[in-house]
């Protein structure tokens, strides 16, 4: 279990071969392979969660060239709201589970509702205490990285990033810009 204060940007790139040219030019050293997460946002029906600007995710893990029928890891996670800062900065608290299938199933019998699920390739790099995601969603690529203020700053300069390049936008809000620009309705940012 983790229990901290979770500080990141995300950097938008136009393809997953040019996030993977930068991040490797960076001498950054692999950490996890390639895997699907597919995540699963929860609030009760009141939108509780939602209202306080707090999260409720479970995230199911699969490995590339799995099946998809069965996750590698899940984690649940708590965030609270997002603190003011140029970067997004929020509390959080995650926790492993054996099954994160059931964990929703059992949520949703005692009122809990799943009110958006997105999917994305990740693979992460780290590099002097930051770790470096390439994430391949359906609205496009994107590197995440997290870690402490100063960490973030060099590596997204290193990246040939300013502070006017940080998203600190949720992916559900990427999501739904996506949506309002290409005339689509919002739905979940699932693959196919």
């Amino acid at each position: 279990m983790s229990d901290a204060i979770e500080r990141e940007i995300k950097l938008r790139y136009n393809t997953c071969d040019t996030a993977r040219a930068a991040i490797v030019a960076l001498h950054a050293s692999p950490l996890r392979r390639r895997r699907l997460q597919d995540d699963r946002l929860l609030d009760l029906p009141n939108g509780n969660l939602r209202d306080r600007h707090c999260t409720l995710r479970v995230r199911n893990e699969t490995p590339e060239g799995g099946n998809g029928n069965t996750a590698s890891a899940a984690t649940v996670t708590f965030k609270g709201p997002p603190l003011p800062d140029v970067m997004k900065v929020r509390e959080e608290i995650e926790t492993t589970v054996e099954d994160g299938e059931l964990l929703v199933r059992i949520l949703e019998k005692a009122g809990w509702q799943v009110w958006f699920r997105y999917q994305k390739f990740r693979e992460e790099y780290t590099q002097a205490g930051v770790v470096i995601a390439i994430d391949e969603t359906p609205v496009g690529t994107f590197v995440e990285l997290e870690g402490d203020e100063g960490g973030i700053t060099r590596l997204a300069t290193a990246l040939g990033r300013t502070a006017d390049d940080y998203i600190v936008a949720s992916y559900r809000r990427l999501y739904m810009e996506y949506c309002a620009d290409t005339g689509r309705t919002v739905t979940h940012m699932v693959f196919g």
